[in-house]
């Protein structure tokens, strides 16, 4: 089997999971907190595709996937500068305001329906609905203005190293001050951390939880964090790890 996607269990998605490709046709394999995983990653290769429920294997080893497989989403470095070529962007937007733990900030924009869902898909520890606007353009345009100032990505790295972390409410509170926001949000992903997470990519532990993207494992007395992207297109077999992994101060 193969895992071909995940869900971060927000939204319409009522558990995060990841996504497998069987020799029976696609399962889920739920990463509800305290479920005990057992998989050793085999080899890594395209995703392929999912199409009206079936999967679509590639042998090409581009990972996660290869030329052929890999969706280009046309507003991804959009500035308000097109002529609203798809339909969802004549919908009306929200522009916000990111936080991540303890002082990394991003501006964004989504549709307005989808403002939450958007902020949890990225795991944020806080944000700010700044304005609505009528259609993704304009957003676009106002994202672009503010980006110069606060920035408009957040690797996922970054994001891990502040997990254990509150929002340094300062900062917060200094960078909001400039733009007098709608609304203000805190998440609550359910679990806490005493100390950063090792960034590891594995699927042995009990999980802790999952935040955005990042799938968080108890194993052996450690604390892992997994970008779930990074498991997409690996085989599994059943049974644990038997690889070494660093071990976090708080295993000894």
């Amino acid at each position: 089997m193969q895992i071909v996607g995940y869900d971060t269990g927000v939204g319409d998605d009522w558990e995060p999971a990841l996504k497998l490709a069987t020799a029976e046709g696609l399962d889920r394999l739920s990463l509800a907190p305290g479920t005990d995983l057992a998989y050793t990653l085999e080899d890594r290769h395209c995703a392929g595709t999912i199409s009206d429920g079936t999967h679509e294997a590639c042998p090409t080893p581009t990972v996660p996937y290869c030329d052929a497989h890999t969706s280009r989403w046309a507003c991804a470095r959009c500035v308000g500068n097109c002529n609203r070529p798809l339909p969802s962007c004549r919908e009306e937007h929200a522009v916000y305001l990111a936080a991540f733990a303890p002082a990394t900030f991003k501006v964004g924009v989504t549709r307005s329906w989808r403002l939450d869902t958007r902020l949890r898909e990225q795991g944020a520890d806080r944000a700010a609905h700044l304005r609505t606007v009528v259609d993704g353009r304009i957003a676009r345009q106002v994202e672009a203005d503010i980006a110069r100032e606060v920035g408009d990505r957040v690797r996922v790295p970054t994001k891990i190293e502040g997990l254990h972390r509150d929002v340094d409410e300062r900062a917060w509170q200094s960078l909001l001050a400039g733009y007098d926001p709608n609304e203000t949000y805190d998440f609550d992903y359910g679990f806490t951390l005493a100390d950063r997470p090792v960034a590891e990519t594995l699927l042995t532990g009990t999980v802790r939880g999952t935040q955005g993207r990042v799938l968080v494992l108890d194993n052996g007395g450690t604390t892992f964090a997994v970008d779930m992207r990074d498991l997409v297109g690996y085989d599994l077999s059943t049974g644990g790890t038997d690889r070494e992994l660093q071990a976090s101060l708080g295993a000894f």
